[in-house]
């Protein structure tokens, strides 16, 4: 095999490229209300990151729905069937908004004691709440964003889905400042004004992208209602069998994330606000790595669509290599962006030295879970191995990485970088045991049917 595939990097250019726009921009969006809100103090910062967990989970969850539904999309844009891709978008409009309302009505209903399993501090309860009572009704209009966002990646049809999403990014930056810190006339509204400016610049993005495709002429979403909806059980069924493992798989990594935060908070609010400046800055650096996994799953669907396997499997073993190269990358990045980080919120000495620690262990840690997840979540996906991944991602994550993590903060009682490094071990494991399937060649499936 050949390292230089120009197809391949032509690929990386129209797909992976703007799917890396567009998860910087989505992680953005939290990520803003991370650094804006780290600056009014320490417990306002862990509120909000709290907060922000509960639609990590939502997102990932829908991360899990809408990619499961992009293995079908991407071999059936291979040959040219859009009443099938309409319907696949149908399911996922359907599957997202129920999810949604759920999350919508529980969060609200829940809201204090959720912000209690991360940290019980009263002020950081309170302050949490305020924010999840008023950001969970964005929820809706993120998946229906997500799903049209997902399905224009199987496509190839971005341009204008990344336009949207950095408008919707600037106009959350614009009325952060403005509701925030209280500008332009209005009263400084805090965590709350967070909220506020994440719920309104997620209302423009949905809204937008609508417009966008029902504007176009010839959009392969641009569907009727009829033509959504018209999917039998029978058909819903079979989509939602390679669907629900990639969902149940996502959720387990949610949880396990959610569920890693409310461990680190019972090392105290610093040590969580710590955790959550680390987690934002290495998972917006990472979407380096997630644009290589989403270029992966489309282009080898693309190829297994084609009944290509030589090609799926060339792809694959090529996107391995990319991000390893791209660790390496990340990796001095985490170094590197510590001074001006600690520099930026002006912490005080130990706080600070805890952060370049913590920094420090998520550059470590990076290295083996960005590689276990290219090829559980791109390279087996793309070929409808969802089951294994789910399984495996499953045991590693709900299992061995919080219980290596629980050890390290309730029964060692080490600090904060040790109980990162330590819940690392539980990818470094996985690396081993998914690159044997990965070996195995067991992913190299053709899912749909030829007309």
């Amino acid at each position: 095999m050949h390292f230089y595939d120009k197809e391949y990097y032509k690929a990386i250019l129209t797909i992976g490229v703007p799917v890396l726009i567009q998860n910087l921009i989505s992680i953005g969006l939290n990520l803003l209300d991370t650094l804006m809100v780290g600056k009014l103090g320490e417990k306002e910062l862990a509120a909000v990151g709290s907060a922000n967990q509960i639609y990590f989970i939502l997102t990932v969850i829908c991360f899990g729905l809408f990619s499961g539904a992009t293995i079908f999309m991407s071999q059936y844009i291979s040959t040219g069937r859009i009443k099938e891709i309409r319907k696949i978008l149908g399911m996922s409009y359907m599957t997202g908004a129920i999810t949604a309302a759920i999350f919508v009505a529980g969060t609200y209903m829940a809201a204090p004691c959720l912000i209690a399993l991360f940290d019980s501090a009263p002020e950081v309860v309170s302050l949490g709440s305020g924010y999840l009572r008023i950001a969970c009704f964005s929820y809706l209009f993120s998946c229906i964003s997500l799903s049209v966002i997902f399905g224009s990646r199987s496509i190839n049809m971005l341009r204008v889905p990344t336009a949207i999403n950095a408008s919707a990014l600037a106009i959350n930056a614009m009325l952060n400042y403005v509701l925030i810190f209280g500008h332009c006339g209005i009263p400084l509204l805090g965590v709350r004004g967070a909220a506020c400016a994440t719920t309104l610049a997620r209302f423009f993005e949905c809204a937008a992208l609508i417009i966008f495709i029902y504007t176009t002429k010839n959009h392969p979403f641009r569907a009727k209602f009829s033509e959504l909806f018209s999917f039998t059980f029978s058909e819903y069924r079979s989509v939602m069998k390679k669907t629900l493992p990639v969902i149940v798989h996502e959720g387990s990594w949610a949880f396990s994330v959610a569920a890693l935060f409310a461990i680190y908070g019972k090392l105290g609010t610093q040590s969580l606000a710590v955790a959550q400046i680390a987690n934002s800055v290495h998972e917006f650096l990472q979407s380096l790595n997630f644009g290589i996994n989403n270029t992966c799953a489309v282009i080898v669907g693309n190829s297994l669509g084609r009944s290509d396997l030589k090609q799926a499997e060339a792809r694959a073993a090529m996107s391995i290599r990319i991000t390893w190269i791209l660790n390496i990358f990340v990796f001095a990045i985490l170094i590197l962006i510590r001074g001006p980080i600690a520099a930026f919120y002006g912490f005080g000495p130990s706080t600070t030295q805890l952060l370049y620690r913590v920094f420090l262990a998520f550059a470590v840690t990076s290295f083996p879970k960005s590689i276990t997840y290219l090829i559980t979540g791109g390279i087996l996906r793309a070929g409808g191995d969802t089951l294994y991944g789910m399984v495996v991602d499953c045991i590693f994550y709900v299992f061995i990485q919080l219980g290596l993590a629980a050890l390290g903060v309730f029964v060692l009682k080490v600090p904060l970088y040790w109980a990162v490094i330590l819940a690392g071990l539980s990818d470094l494991t996985k690396l081993f045991v998914v690159y044997h399937r990965y070996h195995s060649r067991k992913w190299l499936n053709v899912l749909i049917e030829t007309e």
